[in-house]
């Protein structure tokens, strides 16, 4: 992890804009480490960069893979650290941008080995209902149960796939973390007014962009892709299903939620120099993000 510098955060705190402003003073690139930004299409939706953030400085990973594609952390680990290389080999800091917890500590721990994927496997536990999943993962890994968010099927459904697949809980999985290179990093977040006023605006700027139109135009996505925060209930939108009051109200509050388990995780998962951005402006966060990545000293990321 040398030459490469970490803003991490929640969405909606303004970290492309700040990254590009970062890089552009550095002359540095950037790396988005964002599990949908990743895809071609949806860009409303997945809250990509807009066209004048992407001009300002070279951006990777953004829109590059097809959203027929599967994406984990492993993918994202092998395609960041070539984007990485590439970047050093023109000899630049890569910024890596997101807020993708699980991406962004497989760059700075490595993954545990084990656990790939059995098709035959997953496709019995796709017929199994949430509430299922939950209880054998309750029985087969009681601590992994208590620490991952068991409302979210795609979380409770890998962590019992690796129980079976490995013959191991998940959680004993994870003390295979490597203890974590020495990285720089801030980790960026608001005060949970301004951010959840922030999160709110933003789905309202994405109906009046016309996301309802950019959903109904898409067609089929990969499992990971349709757990895209919003794509559901859009969809149940054009079905008759619910209104667009309904529709924009759901997608806000799902996005705070997601908002406070990043919150979470990064306070817990990572010691990069915190930075809220709610008590300064633009200027004085980009200067400040500048410092910390031009300074010798490093920030370590927890075990």
């Amino acid at each position: 992890m040398r030459d490469v510098f970490f803003i991490v955060g929640p969405t909606a705190t303004g970290k492309s804009e700040l990254a590009a402003d970062v890089a552009r003073e550095l002359n540095a690139e950037i790396v988005s480490a964002d599990a949908f930004q990743i895809y071609r299409g949806l860009d409303l939706l997945s809250a990509k960069p807009d066209a004048a953030t992407l001009a300002r400085v070279p951006h990777h990973l953004i829109g590059s893979l097809s959203i027929l594609e599967e994406m984990n952390a492993d993918k994202f680990r092998k395609l960041a650290l070539q984007a990485i290389s590439d970047i050093h080999s023109r000899g630049k800091l890569a910024i890596v941008v997101g807020g993708s917890g699980l991406y962004v500590k497989a760059l700075t721990h490595g993954l545990s080995v084990a656990s790939g994927s059995d098709p035959k496997t997953r496709a019995k536990l796709e017929k199994l209902s949430l509430e299922q999943l939950q209880r054998r993962l309750n029985k087969a890994d009681p601590e992994r149960a208590q620490k991952i968010d068991m409302k979210n099927r795609r979380r409770v459904q890998r962590a019992l796939e690796i129980c079976l697949l490995t013959g191991k809980p998940a959680s004993q999985q994870r003390t295979n973390w490597s203890a974590g290179a020495s990285v720089r990093g801030v980790f960026v977040f608001r005060n949970r007014e301004d951010l959840y006023q922030r999160i709110n605006q933003r789905v309202e700027k994405m109906f009046d962009a016309g996301v309802i139109e950019d959903v109904r135009a898409s067609g089929a996505m990969s499992d990971t892709a349709s757990k895209m925060i919003g794509l559901r209930e859009i969809r149940e939108l054009i079905d008759g299903k619910i209104s667009i009051l309904q529709c924009v109200a759901a997608i806000q509050q799902a996005s705070r939620h997601y908002a406070k388990r990043q919150l979470t995780w990064f306070r817990r998962q990572t010691n990069f120099q915190p930075l809220n951005s709610s008590v300064l402006n633009h200027v004085e966060v980009v200067e400040r993000i500048s410092q910390f990545a031009r300074a010798p000293g490093v920030t370590q990321g927890n075990d």
